[in-house]
């Protein structure tokens, strides 16, 4: 599984959108988020599809449809909240 590169990343264009909108993040490099000096937030590729890695707790979740880019915008928001 590699890092998700920016012809990877084009293909959740819409999804790294409503990620930039979420308080609290900072995008330091295109597909990866930082919570204040921490990684919150990253995107590998792979045969099986695309997947996200999210922090505190960490979880990968599988972001190749509606139904995983759903859950992780889900999962990001309860973390931040916290």
């Amino acid at each position: 599984m590699r890092h998700a590169r920016d012809a990877d990343l084009d293909r959740l264009e819409d999804l790294l959108a409503k990620i930039r909108e979420l308080p609290g993040l900072k995008e330091k490099k295109r597909g990866v988020f930082y919570r204040k000096s921490r990684g919150f937030l990253h995107f590998h590729e792979d045969p099986k599809g695309m997947f996200a890695d999210i922090a505190d707790p960490d979880e990968r979740i599988d972001v190749t449809h509606a139904a995983g880019q759903a859950a992780l915008l889900a999962a990001a928001r309860r973390r931040l909240a916290s």
